[in-house]
């Protein structure tokens, strides 16, 4: 018999989403969150828009956050050419030595 660890975010009663690892579940749990924190902004920013939409474009807004971040600091669009700065660097096959760290005894 297996044994599986599952984190379940839970937001107003409602199953969202169901991760593997901790940090996963944390990690959207943020992102709900700041989405939810960008819908109560809108909200009440006296724009005409539902709820619905609101959550919406809040939810859109969280997942676009370093975009968000740049364009807030920089007043310019990102490159969208650019890798984003979460993913990991393609690994380095020129033929270069890679150093290796040891303890020291």
């Amino acid at each position: 018999m297996a044994v599986e660890i599952k984190f379940v975010v839970v937001r107003k009663g409602e199953e969202k989403m169901t991760f593997a690892s901790k940090k996963e579940a944390d990690a959207y749990d943020r992102l709900l969150d700041m989405a939810e924190a960008f819908t109560d902004l809108l909200l009440q920013g006296g724009t005409s828009m539902d709820e619905k939409q609101a959550e919406d474009l809040g939810l859109y807004l969280a997942e676009q956050k370093v975009a968000v971040q740049h364009i807030l600091r920089t007043n310019k669009l990102p490159d969208l050419n650019i890798p984003a700065e979460t993913e990991m660097p393609e690994p380095d096959t020129s033929g270069s030595k890679k150093i290796k760290a040891v303890k020291a005894a």
